[in-house]
């Protein structure tokens, strides 16, 4: 049986609910409040050392890292695809997914912005600004890298969700809740209205989880 240890808004724990939704796996649903410092208790300590979500288990093993999790989903259970074929193809999917994981995601999560506000004394107005200037840089990569490139289709990489799709609707999702102006980016908002319309999608939302109100 799986098990998710995940927060609702958690966009790392989003990406992985949308994979296992894409893959149709059934698994148990652990809730884990970041704002209540639940990932940091000893219980959890014991999933993950770094105390971060999402962690997943699958029998006796233990995975962390989000993107380390999908990949492994993606080759225990490799249909419907995540990845394509293709080496390239391939290469461009996962730079569009590192291009949110690795240059918007860790300079925008909660533990950044909760350092930010308590040992530089950052008010509401100034973590805002600081969000929307990595979501704008971040985001303005990402909406070149799908408009200067016919494999763009229906969704990030032609025309079947693939992994940079996972990653780019939760981040849309946290600057549609920071009011980040997303306007700019057409290429990207279209792919992202495109995914929500799936029931895979839908289904892993924050709003839809059993935590959606702590």
């Amino acid at each position: 049986m799986i098990k998710l240890y995940n927060y609702f808004r958690s966009s790392a724990s989003y990406r992985v609910r949308i994979a296992l939704e894409l893959k149709g796996l059934s698994y148990e649903y652990v809730a884990i409040h970041l704002r209540r410092g639940e990932q940091l208790q000893n219980e959890f300590g014991r999933i993950n050392p770094a105390g971060l979500v999402p962690a997943l288990t699958d029998g006796a093993s233990i995975l962390t890292q989000s993107t380390a999790i999908i990949e492994y989903l993606e080759e225990r259970h490799p249909v419907p695809p995540l990845l394509p074929p293709d080496p390239l193809d391939r290469a461009r999917v996962r730079a569009l997914a590192q291009t949110v994981a690795c240059e918007i995601h860790p300079l925008n999560n909660l533990r950044v912005l909760q350092y930010l506000g308590r040992e530089f004394s950052l008010n509401e107005d100034n973590t805002r600004k600081w969000y929307h200037h990595w979501l704008g840089l971040g985001f303005a990569a990402f909406e070149a890298m799908l408009a200067n490139d016919p494999r763009t289709g229906r969704f990030c990489h032609r025309d079947q969700p693939t992994m940079a799709d996972l990653y780019l609707v939760p981040q849309i999702y946290n600057a549609e809740r920071f009011r980040f102006d997303l306007s700019a980016y057409p290429v990207t908002t279209r792919i992202a209205a495109e995914c929500r319309r799936l029931e895979a999608f839908q289904r892993a939302e924050p709003e839809r989880q059993p935590d959606n109100e702590s």
